[in-house]
């Protein structure tokens, strides 16, 4: 499905841009150019006046506040990691009207207040980007269809640890849940809405 159209009312949300996170290794996209292009059209939504919102994950060294449960892959539940890894990247820090949430798990909405900041705020559609797109961002885009947001995905500002999971993401679960575009198309309509 081509993207179509952006709610006036519609919040830029960018997922796990900390500076951990973007120093591994990601395909198709490096984190590079996911973070010029979350950058890009963060600028364009404060242009707008419209929210930006940017999720950090971090997580107690004892990994007491991870979710719980087993997992084949194993829990990975915190240990040490290093200094200022859950830090926003200097390219999308600093924005004072800028929200920051930080969540626990995979997605951005549950146990944070993520749902309360866009609700007071009347919005009713969400633009994601960030690292990775089947984990943080998936997790998100699914929370946010099943809250009755609009869900757009840039998905040339997004990327992964394996090219083949991104691709299942955007091809296969992504058409589900929203609206898929590139960054310049999203600018595009952003550029369109009423100021």
């Amino acid at each position: 499905m081509a993207l179509t159209t952006l709610d006036p009312r519609t919040a830029f949300v960018a997922i796990d841009l900390q500076r951990g996170i973007v120093a591994m290794p990601t395909e198709p996209h490096t984190t590079a150019d996911v973070v010029a292009r979350t950058a890009e059209l963060a600028d364009a939504f404060r242009s707008q006046g419209l929210p930006v919102v940017l999720v950090r994950v971090s997580l107690a060294p004892d990994g007491a506040d991870a979710a719980p449960g087993r997992t084949e892959a194993g829990q990975g539940r915190g240990g040490a990691r290093p200094e200022g890894w859950d830090v926003i990247v200097d390219e999308l820090a600093g924005h004072p009207g800028d929200i920051t949430v930080t969540k626990r798990n995979w997605g951005a909405f549950h146990g944070t207040d993520l749902d309360v900041q866009l609700r007071r705020r009347g919005i009713t559609q969400i633009v994601l980007t960030g690292v990775a797109t089947s984990i943080g961002v998936e997790s998100t885009a699914r929370a946010a269809h099943e809250h009755g947001y609009h869900v757009t995905l840039a998905t040339d500002a997004m990327t992964d640890m394996s090219a083949d999971a991104h691709q299942h993401s955007v091809e296969r679960i992504f058409p589900r849940l929203g609206e898929t575009g590139t960054t310049a198309e999203i600018a595009n309509l952003l550029a369109k809405l009423p100021v």
